[in-house]
């Protein structure tokens, strides 16, 4: 179990965390994202105790750690892996996931569900950015850690690899039963992994939540940004539904007033394109994806929308296209934005 509460981190005079507050349940996977500079390593430095809060307080179990009250980082039971894996050169595979076990027993059973076995004997720099990865995950899961950090553990390894080495981290985490903390700055990782995602801007926390509620329902413009392609109707609000020019779009349980302006956050997959000589836009440019295309739709109105179909819907760059509003899951609202100097 983790505490956070009101955690300030400063550089001398520079802020680099402000006010931050979360808890992590027993087992639970934290993905911690941002912009680089926005504070997320330095929350995990700060548990790890290699940095002293300015202010605030850190639980960790029994242990409470404070701007006045330190606790030594091998003593707070706590494991780390870096993105550049810190394995001891001179050391085998297996030693080094067993360094400094008096029982091997943990050694063995992390060689074992992680795909090492075969691999024991070998030193680090015959190994892959995989397997270099797995024995720093095997040597801190090893040690039965408390909780478990980890600072962009995928950050070095190339696009394939990732996708399938975070499920087999996550799954080796589900079967420690450890919490952990996993800092990164890969959206659709942070995404795909974390029980909950933290979403971090200038030092602050700007939301935590499930993944799918930050995604559908972020708690701001910037967090709505972050996590993927996002562009802003115009609309009103009804009785069920809210009215933009590209169709109409059903509204969630919240509190509101027919009539109110608002401010339809939609995404490139919410929205549909078709061919049409009287429709509302035209293809500006298009990206092949594989399985997908991205089209770029500039409106007659002039604002200009992310579209993304089928592989198969081909359309060419200048065509004429009718673009609407097609999700027919509740759209995330917004207050319009002022114009700027506005009081």
């Amino acid at each position: 179990m983790l505490e956070i509460h009101n955690l300030c981190v400063h550089y001398g005079d520079a802020t680099a965390v402000r006010d931050l507050s979360l808890t992590l349940g027993d087992g639970e996977i934290l993905t911690l994202v941002g912009p680089t500079g926005c504070g997320k390593t330095s929350v995990l430095r700060t548990v790890a105790g290699l940095i002293q809060p300015a202010a605030g307080e850190i639980r960790i179990g029994k242990l409470r750690i404070d701007s006045k009250r330190n606790v030594p980082p091998e003593k707070r039971h706590v494991g780390l892996v870096f993105q550049d894996f810190a394995l001891f050169p001179h050391l085998n595979v297996e030693d080094n996931i067993a360094f400094r076990l008096k029982d091997r027993a943990p050694a063995e059973r992390w060689l074992k569900q992680l795909g090492l076995e075969q691999h024991r004997h070998a030193m680090p720099d015959t190994l892959s950015g995989g397997q270099k990865q797995r024995v720093a995950l095997a040597r801190a899961l090893a040690h039965a850690p408390a909780l478990l950090l980890l600072d962009e553990p995928l950050a070095s390894l190339d696009a394939a690899l990732k996708a399938q080495l975070r499920w087999e981290i996550r799954q080796a985490l589900k079967a420690a039963g450890v919490p952990a903390i996993w800092v990164t700055h890969d959206q659709t990782e942070a995404l795909s992994v974390g029980d909950r995602m933290g979403i971090m801007c200038d030092g602050r926390l700007e939301q935590i939540d499930e993944p799918d509620a930050c995604f559908r329902k972020p708690a701001s413009r910037f967090v709505a940004h972050f996590l993927g392609d996002a562009a802003f109707l115009p609309g009103e609000l009804g009785s069920t539904h809210v009215h933009t020019a590209l169709g109409d779009a059903p509204i969630g349980d919240v509190a509101h007033s027919p009539d109110t302006r608002v401010d339809v956050l939609v995404r490139p997959d919410d929205l549909s394109v078709t061919a049409a000589n009287d429709g509302n836009g035209h293809i500006e440019w298009s990206r092949y994806e594989g399985e997908t295309r991205l089209y770029g739709v500039r409106l007659n109105s002039g604002a200009q929308l992310r579209v993304r179909t089928n592989h198969e819907h081909q359309l060419d760059d200048g065509a004429a296209v009718d673009t609407r509003i097609c999700a027919g899951h509740a759209l995330a609202l917004f207050e319009p934005e002022r114009p700027t100097g506005s009081a």
